[in-house]
């Protein structure tokens, strides 16, 4: 395929934005090469600036859980922008929107909208400090909340130790206040609350992982740490930006069966605008100003565009629960065929997947944390990537990211997927 207007096209943002992108992994500095830019999209496929079709495996890092420019969802923001874009004030439809999202997900009373999947993450903690009078948290090695401070830290020397910062600009004492954890290890949990016996307010977690693949919690490990926290007077943070109303009506928490204290949302509830939630019991969210003394606030919070794409969106979710079958199923249909391929090409593999959420991983053993997942061979996904790219199909540009299938995607794009990979040398 030709790129050329999008080689041009990056060589001049560079000049003015950063790296040429306004958010690193569009750079493709993972895979090599120039990025692709894009010209539009239409259920399935994405059209750059050269021309070229491309099978979409990205749906905008999740949320087109429809495909892209579905529409209802269009009619919505259309409608919508014609009375205005912004007013900073109270409108009807916010209510509309929590009273559906609040009947769709097990576990919540109250919602608050938002901008971003890292400010509704970085809201859900000071919440959690707030309501817990407690500093630190815990996170997971591999798990991406955003690009708020306390979220950037890296593992220190060993399971009880503290962070430390893995972006200038993040000081040493914001990272005293975040603890490394392992995914999938509960023990490296308890540890961390035994050593800091009472002054841990939270856990949050992607309760099935999508930055460094696609991992999925063992069921021990997901219900242990719920009978952790519970006991330990810790709230439980699902990060549910990719997962929520992406796995079903009820999301992680619903697929899982486990319930969380907080929920953080983004993507879906948006319908592909920039947006952001989080929820919890009344009881909790009671400590949110105006009604209590946690403070939260943002001009653009409830924006009426984003507002409309969400209730348009979570409608049809909600009024069409066959949809989830129906990308599960195509995505298990990928992953066999995948599978197939990749057994006859004898590299070395794994594929691991849920709902409509995968990732190829080019390794021996088990993906199960970030450490196993650091070790698959990233010379092999990059032929991988270009290979794919050239025949038309276009996969995330790192062997850290999640696919996420839409069911705007037929067979027949499957079909093409599959023999897409089967064409490329490894």
């Amino acid at each position: 395929m030709i790129y050329k207007r999008s080689s041009a096209l990056f060589a001049e943002a560079q000049k003015y934005i950063p790296g040429g992108v306004n958010s690193p992994v569009r750079a493709f500095k993972a895979v090599g090469g120039d990025p692709i830019f894009v010209k539009e999209a239409k259920g399935a496929y994405l059209y750059d600036e050269d021309g070229n079709r491309l099978i979409d495996y990205i749906a905008s890092w999740g949320p087109l859980i429809l495909g892209h420019a579905y529409g209802p969802v269009i009619e919505a923001v259309i409608d919508k922008a014609k009375k205005g874009t912004s007013f900073g004030m109270p409108t009807q439809i916010e209510t509309e929107l929590a009273r559906l999202a609040v009947s769709m997900v097990p576990n919540i009373d109250k919602i608050r909208f938002v901008n971003s999947g890292t400010e509704a993450c970085m809201s859900a903690i000071r919440l959690a400090r707030g309501y817990t009078k407690r500093d630190k948290i815990i996170k997971f090695a591999g798990c991406y909340h955003g690009h708020s401070d306390s979220f950037l830290i890296q593992a220190g020397s060993g399971a009880v130790t503290f962070g430390s910062p893995n972006s200038p600009g993040v000081t040493q004492g914001t990272a005293k206040d975040t603890l490394l954890a392992k995914y999938n290890d509960l023990e490296s949990v308890r540890e961390l609350i035994r050593a800091n016996q009472g002054e841990i307010a939270a856990v949050i977690i992607e309760p099935i992982a999508g930055n460094m693949g696609c991992i999925v919690p063992s069921e021990d490990f997901i219900k242990g740490l719920r009978k952790l926290c519970t006991e330990e007077g810790v709230l439980l943070i699902f990060d549910e930006v990719m997962t929520g109303f992406r796995l079903g009506r009820g999301g992680a928490q619903e697929a899982l069966g486990i319930d969380a204290d907080i929920l953080c949302f983004g993507k879906v509830i948006g319908g592909g605008l920039p947006v952001g939630a989080f929820a919890a019991r009344a009881e909790i969210m009671s400590y949110l100003a105006p009604e209590g003394p946690v403070y939260q606030a943002g001009t653009l919070s409830g924006n009426p565009l984003a507002m409309a794409a969400g209730l348009a969106m979570l409608t049809e979710l909600n009024n069409r629960p066959e949809v989830f079958k129906s990308l599960e199923d195509k995505t298990a249909y990928l992953h066999e065929g995948f599978d197939k391929v990749l057994k006859d090409k004898g590299v070395p593999y794994r594929i691991n997947r849920y709902g409509s959420m995968m990732s190829v991983h080019f390794t021996e053993g088990p993906v199960v944390d970030f450490e196993t997942s650091a070790k698959g061979n990233n010379e092999t996904f990059k032929k991988f990537f270009h290979g794919m790219l050239d025949q038309g199909v276009y996969l995330p540009p790192s062997a850290f990211e999640s696919y996420f299938l839409n069911d705007a995607l037929s067979y027949s794009d499957l079909d093409a997927t599959i023999e897409a990979l089967d064409k490329i040398d490894l």
